[in-house]
């Protein structure tokens, strides 16, 4: 399996690292055209808004929603989460608008606000170490999207068919679970791609 990590900003040799720990290959997206080896791909961390506008620069925007309508999963992280929402409080400009949920960002307030915690997510035995910075809270869902894990009783982890979504950054752990369940969903997509 290629998995790919969107390479506009963020922690991008991390996810590289946990993919490969998690048995796959990871791939440095910088074009559109390398969408179309892949099986899966990650949008990781950093500012959602210049995310978005490299995205939209780059011609991302369309290349992941055709990608994802393929059948081929996407799992965002931290700002990667506010990319897939079709809903961010604020009235800003949601971006890729793949995921049925009202995202609001920096809900943790900033940097210095930043922490660590243990979280159970749903499909996964034991519990996650999971870490926030400036991270965003999924504050709706709509009825297709399956909450994977919450914290003090926010949404942090969802997911809805082939989208996966966290607010926090797995990548920054050496718990490569949180990857290997995303490999999980590419393996599913996959095998329900070659038996239609």
């Amino acid at each position: 399996m290629r998995i790919g990590v969107l390479a506009l900003q963020g922690a991008v040799a991390e996810h590289i690292k946990m993919i490969e720990a998690a048995g796959a290959e990871g791939v440095v997206v910088k074009r559109t055209e390398q969408l179309a080896d892949l099986d899966g791909i990650i949008i990781p961390g950093g500012e959602s808004t210049t995310i978005g506008k490299l995205m939209r620069e780059y011609g991302f925007i369309e290349a992941v929603r055709s990608f994802n309508t393929a059948g081929k999963p996407v799992f965002g992280t931290c700002a990667g989460l506010i990319i897939l929402a079709d809903n961010i409080v604020g009235n800003e400009q949601a971006h890729l608008c793949l995921m049925n949920m009202k995202v609001q960002r920096n809900a943790f307030g900033r940097q210095r606000e930043s922490f660590e915690t243990e979280l159970w997510i749903k499909g996964i035995d034991e519990r996650v170490h999971a870490v926030f910075i400036r991270a965003p809270l999924i504050k709706e869902v709509g009825p297709e999207v399956d909450v994977l894990a919450t914290h003090n009783g926010e949404i942090v982890a969802a997911r809805q068919g082939t989208l996966l979504a966290a607010s926090f950054h797995p990548e920054l752990t050496n718990d490569f679970r949180m990857h290997s369940y995303f490999l999980d969903m590419v393996k599913q997509a996959a095998h329900s791609s070659s038996s239609t």
